[in-house]
């Protein structure tokens, strides 16, 4: 895809809440915790813009943007870093079969993260 039609691409995902349901509904075996997140509003998907915004009583923030594999994973190491209550993690177009629609990042409460996943080995 050029350039300028991966921009595209990223701002309609953006305003394209049927496109995130079934992406959630469609992660649900390996992320079972998101799809209910969505489904109470506590995923928002934005834009990146550089700028990261407090998740208040938020589960996890969507970032949207057109960057390449190597450049999320940079950005979400140094977002992990610096943000030590949060978990930060990015998926791209390119990843396979539970890869999010566009590339993202993707922020998230650490600790409401855990416990998450300590449920789902408890009920496994």
């Amino acid at each position: 895809m050029e350039n300028a039609a991966v921009k595209e691409a990223v701002q309609e995902a953006v305003k394209d809440n049927q496109l995130w349901e079934d992406y959630f509904y469609s992660i649900r075996q390996v992320c079972p915790w998101s799809y209910s997140a969505w489904k109470r509003n506590k995923i928002e998907i934005v834009l990146w813009t550089g700028a990261v915004k407090e998740l208040r009583d938020l589960e996890a923030r969507v970032y949207c943007l057109d960057r390449k594999p190597r450049l999320l994973k940079k950005i979400e190491q140094r977002l992990n870093n610096e943000r030590q209550s949060e978990e930060w993690l990015h998926s791209h177009t390119s990843f396979g079969i539970n890869s999010t629609p566009v590339a993202v990042l993707i922020q998230q409460d650490r600790l409401g993260l855990e416990i998450a996943r300590k449920n789902r080995l408890k009920n496994d």
